[in-house]
């Protein structure tokens, strides 16, 4: 997104507390540091490891978060997954396998919901991932409240635990901002063209058109004004657009009616019959 965007007041107003993203046993910095990324993106900043095989801290992991220090550098260690949820009153435990484990299982927008209800009342929750290679067992699944699961492909249902921790934070945040981007292109600063500023623009093309003999065979002209008004039409143009369009038709208006040097004698009469193969119909 360009620096220079007008950043809507919306798109940073979040009342609800952010969960905590609590990573069981990750094999990979890399990993963690992507995950930190995608938390980074939607606003998510509690991140929680559980055992990293590789230790801690990870330069691997820094450099795989792309400027999202922030992140890293409260990133939080524990030996077990109990003290890793202990201050959480509400944990989802995501999987993307059927567990024999019984519990609500939710989608990652259905989960959002309760997220951002319960932080909205300074309630502390956070979303738990497994380890790369086969996710979580049955007992860290049974510490949590309720399951997440993706509406993926059964048949090819595992992702990486940054995609899984992005799907989440991204369904997260649009609930928690209903929605909101962080920005528009305002029809105050890009107001759509007056009526009569497009029939004025329509009127100078076809009069332009006309001058190079466009519209043959004359009787097919009320077809192909139609049809050309149509296309403009559909574009929505601003005030912005229209001027330009106008300084094109203009520019085309005072073109030399020289033949090119490369044609031969003979063609000057042709001139009018360019870009005229598609009026047939």
């Amino acid at each position: 997104m360009s620096k220079n965007a007008k950043i809507r007041d919306e798109a940073r107003a979040v009342s609800a507390k952010p969960p905590a993203v609590i990573l069981c046993e990750p094999q990979l910095g890399e990993n963690i540091g992507t995950a930190a990324r995608a938390m980074a993106n939607f606003g998510l900043v509690d991140l929680r490891i559980v055992n990293p095989r590789d230790g801690w801290p990870s330069e691997k992991a820094r450099a795989a978060a792309s400027r999202a220090d922030h992140v890293i550098d409260k990133v939080q260690v524990f030996d077990s997954v109990e003290a890793a949820i202990a201050d959480l009153q509400f944990v989802y435990a995501t999987t993307a396998r059927s567990r024999e484990v019984p519990k609500p299982v939710r989608g990652p927008d259905e989960a959002a919901q309760k997220a951002v209800e319960y932080g909205e009342n300074g309630h502390a929750t956070g979303y738990l991932f497994g380890r790369e290679r086969w996710g979580l067992n049955n007992e860290e699944v049974a510490l949590a409240d309720e399951i997440v699961t993706l509406p993926v492909d059964p048949d090819f249902a595992s992702l990486n635990i940054a995609q899984a921790v992005l799907v989440c934070a991204y369904e997260w945040r649009k609930t928690a901002t209903s929605g909101a981007l962080p920005f528009v292109l305002s029809e105050e600063e890009h107001p759509t063209a007056k009526k009569e500023d497009v029939l004025r623009f329509f009127e100078h093309l076809e009069g332009a058109l006309d001058s190079v003999t466009f519209f043959r065979p004359p009787e097919r002209r009320p077809h192909m004004v139609r049809t050309l008004r149509n296309i403009f039409q559909k574009a929505e143009l601003t005030e912005q657009e229209v001027r330009a369009l106008r300084g094109v038709v203009a520019s085309l208006e005072k073109r030399s009616t020289r033949p090119r040097k490369d044609r031969g004698e003979g063609n000057e009469g042709n001139e009018g019959n360019e870009g005229n193969e598609g009026n047939e119909g």
